[in-house]
Order: structure tokens, then sequence, then C-alpha cells
């Protein structure tokens, strides 16, 4: 090859350095084919070893802590770290009411909730058939009836249609890893006026000692919660490390 040759080939050598070093040093959107909503999700190279480097409004969504960490959820200090009695006492439940408890995990939540509603029940919602197993067992345990387990998938918590008065949601809704679609589907499955109560560390305060992307600030919270039509109401911060957030359905039928 002759050296005019080789100067021929120099931009091109150049510009492919050029778009290497940005795949390298910057984050890159790519599209995921099995997302149903592709547009609202972006992929990075570069991301939190925490997360799954999937991006939603901003925000990294966090990895899914697995049934191998059930111990955790049941730990005897957790009522004296977390106070999560607070929670049932102040969501203000009806003994009818129909409670999805969303990332249920081990139960820790719908079991307690359960005794409440005496003519109503507990959907014990879980993408983990392991989680699933876990809250049969302490179902016969506790002799408890009113808690139904139930399977969701990472894009759907299957419930029905304004089949529910409440959804849960404790420290589980950073995790989700198709949040738009999941909260989308739980809207739906709430009746007109039903509410969602969502639980999670204070992303505000760097002195909790919970990973980074295991905490979420209200305003992201909020800003969430507006993109699936849901109205906020409230927020106590009666938790001695976690927000309590309170948004609602609107009901058409008193508009």
């Amino acid at each position: 090859m002759t050296n005019s040759s080789k100067l021929n080939f120099l931009p091109f050598i150049l510009i492919f350095l050029v778009m290497l070093g940005y795949l390298l040093f910057y984050p890159i959107a790519i599209a995921k084919a099995d997302s149903p909503s592709t547009t609202v999700y972006e992929q990075r190279v570069i991301h939190s070893p925490d997360g799954i480097g999937k991006y939603y409004m901003g925000r990294e969504i966090a990895k899914v802590m697995g049934y191998t960490g059930a111990g955790w959820l049941e730990r005897a200090s957790r009522e004296e770290q977390e106070q999560p009695s607070k929670i049932v006492s102040v969501i203000n439940l009806k003994p009818n009411d129909v409670v999805a408890d969303i990332g249920a995990g081990t139960g820790y939540l719908s079991f307690r909730i359960a005794p409440l509603l005496t003519t109503g029940k507990v959907l014990a919602v879980d993408v983990q058939p392991e989680m699933l197993e876990i809250i049969e067992l302490f179902k016969q345990e506790k002799n408890i009836t009113n808690v139904e387990p139930v399977l969701a998938t990472i894009t759907d918590p299957n419930l029905p249609s304004e089949s529910i008065d409440l959804a849960l949601m404790v420290d589980a809704y950073h995790e989700l890893e198709y949040p738009q679609e999941v909260m989308q589907k739980i809207v739906k499955a709430l009746k007109p006026g039903g509410r969602v109560v969502l639980v999670e560390y204070r992303g505000e305060n760097p002195f909790i000692m919970i990973k980074r992307l295991h905490k979420m600030t209200q305003k992201q919270v909020r800003k969430e919660m507006q993109a699936v039509g849901l109205v906020w109401r409230e927020t106590k911060n009666l938790l001695p490390q976690q927000h309590l957030m309170i948004f609602e359905k609107p009901d058409s039928s008193n508009s």
C-alpha cells in the first residue's frame, strides 16, 4: 500500500478511535427487546455494582434481594430497627379490605395485616416461588387462612382489575425491573379511590446505612407515581429510617 493510500485511511481510523473511546467512557442507551416500553428505560454500560444498569426516570434500578435473604427479613431486631408495626397501625385498614402486599417476601407484613381483615384478605405477591413456599409454611404454622400467595412476573403482579383496596410495598419498589409496567397493572387492579402505600429508606439522608440504590427520595417516588396516574396524598415520617408515602387512584365517578 502506498503512503498516499495510508493517508486516505487515516480519517476513518481517527473516527473509529473516537467512537471506541465514547463507548468505553460514556454510558450508552441500549434498547431491550423484551421491554414492552423500551422508550422509558435506559441501559448503561457503566453503572453501580448494586444495580442492574437499567435506569428509569433518572434512577438506577437496584438488584433484587433473592430468597436466600429471607432470614434478614425475619430477623429478631427488625421491629426495633424499623418499627414495621407502625406501618400496620397507620394505614387505616377496614375489616373487609383486600390488600396486595407487593414483593411480600416471607410475608412478614402480610401476616401482621391479615388478623385485622376479619372479612377481607391479603394477597401476598412475589416473583420468587421460593418466597411463596415460605409463606405457605407460615400459613400453616400461624394458622392464618386469609393470606393468599400470588406468583407474579417481572412485568405483571397478576391481580384482577379493580379487585384490591390497597397495594403495599415495603422496601420493594426500588427493585422492580419494570416499574412502569408493574405500577400500571397495580393501578388497574385498584378499586376507584384505592391506595398505594410505599415504604422506602430515605434517600435524602446519607447517614442511613443502606446502600444508595436501596433508598429513594420522596421527590423521586412522587415523580414515578405521578407518571402512572397516582395522586400523592401524604407522607408520614414516623419510621426511624423510612418514608411512608400514601398515593391514591382517582375516583372518576366523583369528578
